[in-house]
């Protein structure tokens, strides 16, 4: 009987990092290329990837640093991104509103070419106080899974991405986060109702399974007066 392919790739890359590291190649402390750089050089997908890695941790090759993780607030409220942030905006009293301004299939040639996925959805969304100042908009992409197609129709449970996706059998264990500013654009303003130009807090957040299996992809522009990321760390 053969073995799974995935199997194969996986004990492949295993196999290569341990090379690696007996050989001296990957000296002790030094921190290992990025998941992206080394699924490419690896020629293996990064749920292939995570796996192997969490196989040579639990063989004590590698060790990862752990309590890392980042808060986004808003006005000082913690925004709890497991449950999702129109939950945690609800329960605090902060009185934000959100209006929904896409849901809707699409494609995105450069998500299908990071993650192997071939069609996504799109979810918009922007967030406004109750005078009716805009402070937030987001446009998140999450795979087109069997559980999530007819999504556009239906809509979202609860008002809620976080626990549409959960329903789904969709629960992130991880994931990447990166923040800059960003000088919003003609489409951008207008949907903010802000000036051409004007800096905002732009977050750039993807999760996934345990199994590496992408969850979401947001984009999200934050009013800095209202909207902060902690970071918090320990060993």
């Amino acid at each position: 009987m053969h073995k799974p392919v995935r199997f194969d790739k996986k004990q492949r890359v295993i196999d290569e990092l341990t090379r690696r590291i007996r050989s001296g190649r990957l000296r002790r402390g030094k921190r290992l290329p990025g998941e992206h750089q080394l699924a490419e050089e690896l020629e293996v997908s990064r749920g292939t990837l995570r796996e192997a890695l969490l196989e040579l941790k639990r063989q004590r090759y590698i060790a990862t640093q752990t309590g890392v993780g980042s808060i986004v607030t808003y006005d000082g409220v913690e925004l709890d991104q497991q449950s999702g942030w129109a939950r945690a905006l609800a329960d605090s009293g902060a009185g934000l509103q959100v209006e929904l301004l896409r849901l809707a299939p699409v494609a995105d040639a450069e998500l299908q070419a990071r993650h192997g996925i071939d069609r996504f959805i799109a979810v918009d969304r922007r967030r406004f106080t109750g005078d009716g100042q805009f402070v937030s908009l987001e446009r998140s992409r999450v795979p087109a899974l069997p559980a999530l197609i007819d999504l556009p129709q239906r809509g979202l449970l609860d008002d809620s991405l976080m626990a549409t996706l959960n329903a789904a059998g969709l629960h992130f264990e991880g994931g990447e986060q990166s923040v800059d500013i960003a000088y919003l654009d003609a489409e951008d303003a207008a949907l903010l109702a802000r000036d051409v130009g004007t800096p905002f807090l732009r977050s750039t957040r993807t999760t996934f399974t345990q199994e590496g299996v992408l969850v979401e992809h947001v984009v999200s522009l934050l009013d800095p007066n209202h909207f902060r990321l902690h970071l918090h760390f320990g060993t």
